[in-house]
């Protein structure tokens, strides 16, 4: 993989955080929550969207998050499949932009073309981190499309009240389990990156 200056590295992130919380907001927007409006989320502009720890687990992890983009679903007409299609909105932006960024790379060269593929690989792993099915990442509300209410809120429950203990299976090294590897919530992501940048370079 490609590394690029640190300059590269923090501009593909504040972009890939700026669009991906902006689009919750935009969709929360269409589909008639403007609380997210009403507390200046609808912009690009990367002061808006940035979470503390999530912009230090960046620096230092590699992965990291934004500031959750507030929604109210009692302003949405049908809010189980809204709340879903705002949290899908923050990945799928994140993927497109992936996108454009891969078919643009196809047609230059040299460190032009490093720099757009890093960009997005920086896309890809945060589209892919939210699609994990672990509140509160964007994966939980996706889920709670296909799951009926109930059964949705006694899953909720239950992450909630052994997130700790699902954090650490997700992240314990499967080495110590007699595989080799990295860590359970590593491979997911990678598998996910893999086959969304399979899509993207094969466009």
């Amino acid at each position: 993989m490609y590394y690029p200056g640190f300059l590269i590295f923090v501009i593909s992130v504040l972009v890939a955080l700026s669009i991906h919380e902006a689009a919750h907001a935009w969709a929360a927007h269409i589909l008639g929550d403007d609380t997210a409006k009403n507390q200046g989320r609808l912009s690009l502009d990367p002061r808006k969207h940035l979470d503390i720890y999530g912009t230090l687990m960046f620096l230092f992890a590699g992965i990291g998050w934004g500031k959750p983009v507030p929604v109210d679903p009692v302003y949405f007409k049908n809010p189980k499949r809204d709340s879903a299609l705002v949290a899908l909105a923050g990945p799928f932006s994140n993927f497109l932009l992936a996108l454009v960024l891969g078919v643009l790379s196809k047609h230059v060269g040299g460190g032009l073309q490093m720099t757009l593929r890093y960009m997005v690989d920086i896309n890809i792993a945060l589209c892919a981190f939210n699609l994990l099915p672990i509140p509160p990442l964007d994966g939980s509300k996706i889920l709670g499309l296909f799951i009926p209410h109930y059964q949705f809120y006694k899953y909720t429950q239950f992450i909630q009240s052994h997130l700790a203990y699902i954090l650490m299976i997700f992240f314990i090294d499967i080495k110590f389990l007699g595989a080799s590897g990295n860590s359970i919530f590593l491979n997911f992501i990678s598998f996910i990156s893999t086959i969304l940048k399979s899509l993207i370079f094969f466009i």
